[in-house]
């Protein structure tokens, strides 16, 4: 939410927890199946207290939270505290945006900062399930890029948006922090069916979750960084047409063949891939493409955005 006096959204899940205390003891490596092996509590009743005032809410069917709270907090990182009856109350980081500041990075996860190989079912069951969280990947030399950033946009928010499960939040937060990307709110999804498919549709959760921080933060123009292993440039190209005014500049990571492979698509030609994207030409020098965070950054620099 923007600071000042004014609201800030609350999104959050309820999990059930062992009551039972155990001993400290050194973190042990998880396999990815544990962090889907959440129970979430139905329409639970939580109070939350944000900025000496306290609000009371009820979780969904899904254990969710997602609500906007008129409260007054200073810009940057705060905290808000959430309690629920039978359980301990937590204090949940809260980013709080300056209402002067005009830029922001919202930043795709698979295949752009992590390496996940996602539209091949079997091997990302492997990756998600399987492999222990600390055998992921980082992508070379976007940790770097990301730094930079806000390093040359102070206070600029860097907001993940993935198609990934709730579940996977504290697994991605660990990942994002033990590989130094800029701490920042995490946009997932549901997991499990709807009212019409067994899955929610990702591409439908990135264009709606896009179209909310306009309304939101419509003063804002945003940085918008993926790949092109999936549905990235289609979503961010549809975007930039109907709001050409809160897009700073798309930045596309290129897979290379053997990665594009992987991530289910052919690799394309330099030449025809980048001119081809659908919105090269609405965005112009605005539209970067290059296979890693360095040849990123020396197109922003070259295309003087930063």
């Amino acid at each position: 939410g923007y600071g000042g006096p004014g609201w800030v959204r609350v999104l959050g899940r309820v999990l059930l927890t062992r009551l039972r205390r155990r001993p400290r003891r050194r973190p042990e490596k998880l396999r990815g199946w544990r962090t889907f092996a959440t129970l979430p509590v139905q329409h639970a009743p939580v109070v939350i207290e944000a900025g000496g005032r306290r609000h009371e809410a009820r979780a969904d069917r899904s254990g969710f939270i997602d609500l906007v709270l008129d409260t007054e907090l200073a810009p940057g990182w705060q905290s808000v505290r959430l309690s629920s009856p039978g359980a301990e109350p937590v204090d949940a980081p809260v980013r709080i945006v300056d209402p002067e500041l005009r830029i922001g990075v919202v930043s795709d996860i698979d295949d752009t900062v992590m390496v996940t190989a996602l539209p091949r079912p079997l091997l990302a069951a492997w990756n998600t399930f399987v492999l222990d969280e600390h055998a992921r990947m980082a992508v070379p030399g976007m940790a770097v890029l990301y730094e930079r950033l806000v390093n040359a946009h102070p206070g600029a928010p860097v907001l993940y948006l993935s198609t990934g499960a709730w579940n996977v939040a504290p697994t991605l937060t660990r990942f994002l922090s033990r590989h130094l990307y800029p701490a920042g709110p995490l946009l997932l999804t549901n997991w499990g069916p709807t009212a019409d498919r067994w899955f929610r549709s990702g591409r439908d959760h990135k264009r709606a979750t896009l179209e909310r921080l306009v309304r939101e933060f419509p003063e804002i123009r945003w940085l918008l960084i993926g790949d092109d292993g999936q549905h990235d440039q289609e979503i961010y190209a549809e975007f930039a047409a109907d709001h050409p005014d809160n897009v700073a500049a798309v930045l596309i990571r290129r897979l290379s063949p053997t990665q594009a492979v992987l991530a289910g698509g052919f690799p394309a030609p330099v030449e025809t891939g980048d001119a081809g994207t659908p919105a090269a030409g609405l965005l112009g020098e605005r539209w970067l493409c290059a296979p890693d965070g360095a040849g990123l950054w020396r197109l922003l620099r070259e295309a003087n955005l930063v």
